[in-house]
């Protein structure tokens, strides 16, 4: 396994390629008109894994209901605080010092209640690797802040699942409208109806949406 460092040394990203992703590209471009046009635009590109689960949903809540640049922000000050982003570093700075770095007081909340799960084995992180993706959702849910949405993230970016549709994620739903109906409104209707052509392969056709509205925001 492939891993980066990030600017505090500590080991962010898996940097191979998905086992699926060559032929989850190849039956997408052969099925969907807009992937056969959209998929080449982004050559070698691929999904980039991270592959710690606390750092993950983490991070997950950080960027909820706010920019990628601002919870990006919120999140390089959260590292200097925390910079091994271990659930006990982040117990031990405590809410005042979370909050210093720009997070609301319910994220603030949410990400201490994330911490105390871990650091007291309230969750089966050992074993989600091997749980079907509805099971490890109806897991997470149950703590605090951790929206099926988040739960979504984590199944695509930490366990790399490869049929994850995200129909509550923004960039999901205006990537669907500006590729396939001109910017037009899209339903969650209309959105289930043009991914149930990508199965099995609905987390690829999903990150290359992402790219088609931003080429360097989504890993």
């Amino acid at each position: 396994m492939a891993l980066s460092k990030d600017a505090a040394g500590t080991t962010s990203l898996i940097l191979e390629v998905p086992p699926y992703w060559e032929q989850a590209k190849a039956e997408l471009m052969k099925r969907d008109r807009i992937m056969k046009k959209l998929i080449p635009q982004f050559g070698d590109l691929h999904l980039v894994g991270h592959p710690d689960p606390f750092t993950t949903l983490a991070r997950s809540v950080v960027g909820q209901q706010v920019t990628n640049r601002a919870a990006d922000i919120a999140w390089n000050k959260l590292v200097v605080v925390c910079p091994k982003m271990t659930p006990a570093q982040v117990i031990k700075a405590g809410a005042e010092q979370l909050s210093g770095c720009g997070l609301s007081k319910r994220k603030t909340e949410y990400i201490l209640d994330l911490a105390d799960h871990f650091k007291a084995k309230r969750v089966h992180a050992s074993e989600w690797v091997d749980m079907p993706d509805e099971a490890v959702i109806a897991e997470l849910v149950q703590i605090r802040g951790i929206t099926r949405w988040t739960a979504e993230m984590f199944l695509i970016f930490n366990l790399l699942r490869p049929n994850v549709l995200p129909l509550d994620d923004p960039n999901l739903i205006h990537g669907i409208s500006h590729n396939y109906f001109s910017g037009e409104p899209v339903s969650r209707s209309d959105a289930r109806e043009v991914s149930a052509n990508w199965e099995p392969w609905r987390t690829v056709a999903t990150w290359y949406l992402w790219r088609s509205l931003d080429p360097v925001a989504f890993e």
